[in-house]
């Protein structure tokens, strides 16, 4: 067939439009929840490095386009798409920026009106409508496996195939083909419940060089070692329940948990390891393995001698490990463990469906710590039952674990219900809100959007509080004393500017206590001589 002749390829981008803001770098992508952040942090997006890597492998061509993270301007970016012509352009979304990407929807498509759009995240998979209702993007991804169903719609958008389930549409776009599970909803169609057992295996290895991987290997405070990335062992967490958290009743809800095979994880992790010279591996599931499966991967690792080479960190249950799988991973040379603890309060964690008893925190913390694994604790405050002695126990907690050793890092937040989660459920139910339900730029984790039976003003301040847990003269000993090497300083230097960010990080207009009042540093020294002196 003479060139000219030639089929064009169907061409696809995957990214993020740039979102600039006053409050800081949108941490939008492989996030649960969202925060802005004054010290930039890119997370490398899991799934749609698996979508562009699958679409590639398939014979589609792809460009990768993470405004946020390449720094780009809305009109560099969009002056990207103009030099690129792809035909799609694939765009996740989440609560807080919705209505920022709304808008900047319409001005893609008032500038590329046969530019076909499609939108994914946990916000539009939880309200579908409203989004093709509020914006022109022709399609709708639902669930957690936008990967596979971007290549199944470009199937039926390009070839004819009858469309698969989870996806949303308008009745206009005669561009696809609907099949027998279809429904119609007025001006727009569903193609029929969304199917969520695909086999990850079969998924190629990222292409970390088509997805900008270098993006993602510095400006990330979960790595020690640098360059680093991030490895997605399952989708997405074992457990499953916790009501706070949007994945578990949006992208991945109970009972669709499915996890790579430890060999393709650890082919994966030599991959990486060997071709780009990756130091330290992030996996961010939300739970990793255990049992069978977490034994045979440490096994690879050792057996292989790639304990050597890389360092694996990953997210952890609390009560999920034994002495003897820490001491296991330590010697497959795991590091940071970031376990979800959240409060200190049994009533807090049971109406969270956290499975942990508070009296099981504190010694599987000192085991992991014990074992030369490095523990990382998140912990929330705002419920709208938990009174300021209840969030005093969790604070009093924190800093106990901070000074008898057993954590090395923390991450406090305010805890936000996110439309689609249970914990938005019950706020609805029980008029917790404090703002309107739809105004969704108040869930950016600014200030609470729940009612508690305590002041905000308060409730900032006890959230920078919990902050300054590590503020006691034995860690800061243990600390000082524990650098073996350069690489230490830098990391130590490194999560002290990553943390001054973070005080920034809640408003200095929304409470007396910030990083810019004196008032905060006379406390925090005042409470550093007291426990000196203690």
């Amino acid at each position: 067939m003479p060139k000219d002749k030639q089929k064009k390829t169907f061409k696809v981008a995957i990214g993020y439009p740039p979102i600039q803001s006053d409050k800081g770098v949108p941490l939008l992508s492989q996030n649960r929840q969202f925060q802005y952040f004054n010290a930039p942090t890119y997370v490398y997006p899991m799934v749609p490095a698996y979508a562009a890597s699958l679409l590639k492998s398939k014979g589609y061509e792809v460009i990768w386009m993470d405004g946020i993270a390449e720094k780009k301007t809305f009109d560099e970016w969009t002056g990207q798409l103009e030099d690129e012509k792809p035909d799609l352009v694939m765009i996740e979304s989440k609560t807080p920026v919705i209505k920022i990407c709304w808008g900047l929807v319409k001005q893609i498509k008032q500038k590329f009106p046969n530019l076909i759009i499609v939108m994914v995240g946990d916000h539009v998979t939880y309200l579908p409508v409203e989004t093709l209702e509020r914006c022109p993007a022709d399609y709708i991804i639902t669930g957690g496996d936008y990967d596979f169903l971007l290549l199944d719609l470009v199937r039926s958008i390009e070839s004819g195939e009858i469309l698969t389930g989870g996806i949303w549409g308008r009745e206009e776009n005669k561009s696809v083909k609907l099949g027998e599970t279809a429904a119609h909803h007025g001006k727009y169609w569903n193609s029929g419940p969304v199917d969520m057992k695909h086999e990850l295996d079969v998924l190629p290895f990222i292409d970390r060089d088509l997805t900008k991987w270098e993006l993602y290997a510095y400006e990330n405070g979960n790595y020690k070692y640098k360059p680093g990335t991030y490895m997605y062992s399952g989708r997405d967490c074992w457990w499953g329940k916790c009501t706070f958290c949007i994945w578990n009743f949006t992208l991945y809800p109970f009972g669709t948990y499915r996890r790579f095979s430890p060999e393709r994880l650890f082919e994966e992790v030599k991959h990486v390891v060997d071709t780009y010279g990756v130091k330290e591996i992030f996996d961010d599931a939300g739970t990793f393995y255990i049992g069978a499966p977490l034994k045979k991967f440490c096994e690879l690792m050792i057996n292989s001698g790639y304990n050597k080479k890389v360092v694996y960190s990953c997210n952890m249950r609390i009560n999920a490990l034994t002495k003897e799988y820490c001491e296991l991973m330590k010697k497959a040379n795991f590091r940071f463990i970031l376990y979800g603890l959240e409060s200190a309060n049994q009533e807090t964690l049971d109406r969270l469906q956290k499975g942990l008893k508070v009296e099981e925190i504190e010694p599987h913390l000192a085991e992991a710590k014990k074992a030369g694994l490095e523990p990382h604790i998140t912990v929330m405050l705002g419920y709208p039952w938990e009174t300021e002695e209840m969030a005093q126990n969790t604070i009093v907690l924190a800093k106990k674990l901070f000074k008898d050793g057993h954590v090395d890092t923390m991450q406090a937040t305010i805890v936000i219900p996110y439309p689609g989660s249970e914990l938005y459920k019950q706020c609805l139910e029980n008029k917790w809100f404090i703002v309107d339900p739809k105004d969704y730029e108040q869930f950016d984790m600014r200030k609470p959007v729940m009612s508690v039976p305590f002041s905000q003003e308060r409730l900032m301040e006890l959230t920078q509080a919990l902050y300054s847990s590590f503020l006691s003269p034995q860690y800061l000993y243990r600390k000082i004393t524990g650098i073996r090497s350069w690489q230490d300083v830098k990391f130590l230097a490194y999560s002290a500017k990553k943390l001054i960010g973070h005080l920034f990080d809640f408003d200095k207009n929304q409470t007396k206590v910030n990083m810019l009042s004196p008032k905060f540093w006379v406390d925090a020294g005042r409470g550093f001589i007291k426990r000196l002196k203690s």
